[in-house]
C-alpha cells in the first residue's frame, strides 16, 4: 500500500499509537475497541486490496477499524453491475466486491470505510446500514441540512438528490467498504452514469447546498454519531 500519511483525528478519550499493519506504517488513534485511521488521498484499487487483506487476516481478537480516505477520480461498480459510463471522460472504471451498482468517487468526497466484526458486535448488515444512514443524517442536521432515507434505495437524500451512498461486503462475519458523503467534490462525473443504477438520479453536495465544512469536522462527527448509534457495541 506504500507509505500512507495520516492526520490524527482528535477524539475524546483516544490515545495515539504507531505500529506496523499490513506491512505499512500508519499513524492512527485508538479507542478501547476501535482503531481510527485518516489515510489522506489513496488509490482506490490499493485501498480495496488493503481492506480485503485486513479482513482476510483478522483474528477474533482483532480490533475493528474505521478508515477515512479520499480517492483520485474513479468509477466503481458493484458485483452485479454491468453498467458503463455514457461518455469517455478518461476516468478509470474499477470492478469491486461491494454490493450496489455504479458510482463515482473523487476528491472532496468523505469516504468512511467500516472494517467491523459484525458477529462480535451482534448486529447484521441491515442494522449497520440503518446506523450508517442515521449517522449521515445526524451530521447533515448539524450542518443545517434536512436529509432523509429512501425505502429500497440505500443512501441519504436531500430534496430528492443523493448526497451520500453506501456499499458493504461481508466476509466471514466481518464487513468492509462503507459510506461516501459528498462534501465538495466535482459533481460533473456523475452526469456520465446512472448513479447507483438509477437513471436521471440527481446528485448534490454540501458545497452545492451552500455549506462549507472541513473534512476533519466531518470525520469527527461521523465517528461520534456512529459510536453513539452503536455505543453499546463499539
Amino acid at each position: 500500500m506504500g507509505h500512507v500519511i495520516s492526520q490524527i483525528i482528535t477524539l475524546p478519550h483516544t490515545c495515539l499509537r504507531i505500529f506496523n499493519n499490513l506491512h505499512d506504517e500508519m499513524t492512527h488513534s485508538v479507542t478501547a475497541h476501535i482503531v481510527i485511521r485518516d489515510l489522506g488521498c489513496q488509490d482506490y484499487r490499493v485501498t480495496l486490496q488493503a481492506m480485503q487483506a485486513f479482513t482476510d487476516q483478522r483474528q477474533p481478537q482483532t480490533a475493528d477499524e474505521i478508515w477515512f480516505v479520499e480517492h483520485p477520480p474513479v468509477y466503481t461498480r458493484g458485483m452485479s453491475c454491468q453498467l458503463v459510463p455514457f461518455s469517455n471522460n478518461a476516468i478509470e472504471v474499477v470492478d469491486t466486491d461491494r454490493g450496489g451498482q455504479i458510482t463515482y468517487h473523487g476528491p472532496g468526497q468523505q469516504m468512511m470505510y467500516t472494517l467491523l466484526d459484525l458477529r462480535r458486535l451482534g448486529i447484521g448488515v441491515r442494522r449497520l446500514v440503518s446506523v450508517l444512514e442515521q449517522s449521515i443524517i445526524a451530521v447533515l442536521t448539524a450542518q443545517g441540512v434536512a436529509a432523509e432515507r429512501r425505502a429500497g434505495a440505500p443512501g441519504v437524500y436531500v430534496g430528492g438528490a443523493k448526497i451520500a451512498a453506501l456499499g458493504l461486503r461481508v466476509r466471514r462475519g466481518c464487513c468492509y467498504h462503507g459510506l461516501c458523503l459528498n462534501n465538495n467534490p466535482d459533481l460533473a462525473p456523475f452526469a456520465a452514469i446512472d448513479p447507483c443504477g438509477y437513471p436521471d438520479l440527481p446528485v448534490t453536495s454540501l458545497q452545492q447546498l451552500g455549506v462549507r465544512v472541513s473534512a476533519e469536522i466531518l470525520q469527527q462527527q461521523l465517528y461520534a454519531h456512529l459510536n453513539s448509534q452503536l455505543g453499546c457495541e463499539l
